[in-house]
């Protein structure tokens, strides 16, 4: 999925992190809810500015993060 379209970061909004376009929806929020095993209708309800489109946007984003970084992990 292109991300991009739904994905913004402006330091005038939220400092800068990267939210929904048009909202001050951070993307952390999504992706945090997404973790805590919070089902995407939940949060959109929680949000009613956010759409489905939204929720996939994030996770494609955070996929693309993952894959441009490289983490070392202790043993």
């Amino acid at each position: 999925m292109n991300w991009q379209p739904y994905i913004s970061s402006d330091p005038k909004i939220c400092h800068g992190q990267a939210c929904i376009t048009g909202t001050r929806i951070p993307v952390s929020v999504i992706l945090d809810s997404l973790s805590a095993n919070i089902p995407p209708a939940e949060i959109i309800k929680s949000y009613p500015t956010l759409k489905l489109v939204h929720v996939q946007a994030a996770l494609a984003y955070a996929a693309g993060l993952a894959r441009e970084r490289i983490i070392e992990f202790a043993v």
